[in-house]
């Protein structure tokens, strides 16, 4: 006697209800993201995507626009003015980020350490110069650096002393970054700040049991706790930092001999677009310098995210 083989079992057709409740669960998402999604294409990929567009082509006096493929990024590669520019910002970068962040960094501690008294009060007055919009910010300061009209002007004449010019050519940058530190250390403050309210406070009774003191406590606890907050708020500052505009172009009326059309890569863009009608050499620049600002930020995303061994 033999066995027929059974037939082989075939899986059950999909439910039509289970299909339709699917498709109805799709479309309530798109519903939620639908919004966002064309915002995010209309005010962020469509201006990129034109000035792209933009940088493949050259205005000429004689035959109007032509295309001219990949010759505005070759110009802009060897063009020293904007090079002359990004070494202002990197400049600018390597100093003044290190010590607004190290400052920033110190506040948060001294605050959420709770031996400050006052600290609602500091909390307060330390983030206050954030609130105030960077356009005014440089003209307080900028009036306040002037040697004629201004809080160095005066003390010269109440002390007969000759301090030197902030706005002039060798000072100027570390006056503009006296602004925007003076701008962004509460801002960063409450970055570190709310990162160091989240980690647990038995971390630091078991550190102090160990017999750890405070420092130890600070570099082997609340620092390696807080190294996400860290890295994020180098990242914006590296970014700020390449897209520095306000300051100068404020402070260039004030101090015309110290800040060129060309003193940051911003700045020129803004003189070639405006100033120059180069409007296709202005989006070729500030293309050239996104692309530079994103692989630095990234760069520094993927070496401060890194686990150590």
């Amino acid at each position: 006697m033999t066995l027929l083989p059974t037939a082989a079992k075939t899986a059950p057709p999909p439910r039509p209800r289970a299909n339709a409740r699917s498709r109805m669960n799709t479309l309530v998402g798109w519903g939620f993201a639908g919004p966002f999604v064309a915002v995010f294409a209309l005010v962020f990929l469509a201006p990129i995507g034109y000035s792209v567009y933009l940088t493949l082509f050259r205005d000429r006096l004689v035959g109007g626009r032509s295309f001219v493929g990949l010759d505005n990024y070759g110009q802009a590669l060897t063009d020293p003015r904007f090079w002359d520019g990004f070494a202002n910002v990197a400049l600018f970068l390597a100093v003044q980020v290190p010590i607004m962040l190290g400052i920033s960094l110190l506040v948060a501690l001294a605050i959420d350490s709770g031996r400050l008294y006052g600290t609602s009060f500091f909390r307060i007055a330390i983030f206050l110069p954030y609130a105030v919009p960077a356009v005014v910010a440089s003209l307080l300061w900028g009036f306040m650096y002037g040697t004629r009209f201004g809080l160095v002007g005066n003390i010269n004449d109440a002390f007969g002393v000759s301090l030197p010019n902030p706005l002039s050519p060798s000072l100027v940058l570390a006056s503009i970054g006296n602004i925007v530190t003076w701008e962004f250390v509460g801002y960063n403050m409450l970055i570190f700040y709310a990162a160091l309210r989240v980690v647990p406070r038995s971390l630091y009774e078991a550190a102090a049991i160990d017999g750890a003191g405070e420092w130890r406590i600070v570099l082997s606890v609340k620092l390696p706790a807080i190294r996400g907050a860290l890295v994020i708020a180098t990242i914006f500052s590296i970014i700020g930092s390449f897209q520095l505009f306000n300051e100068p172009s404020i402070l260039q009326k004030l101090a015309p001999n110290a800040i060129t059309n060309d003193f940051t890569p911003n700045l020129y863009t803004y003189s070639l677009s405006f100033a120059g009608q180069q409007h296709n050499y202005a989006a070729t620049v500030a293309i050239v310098m996104g692309v530079i600002t994103a692989i630095i930020a990234y760069a520094v995303q993927l070496r401060g995210m890194r686990k150590k061994g």
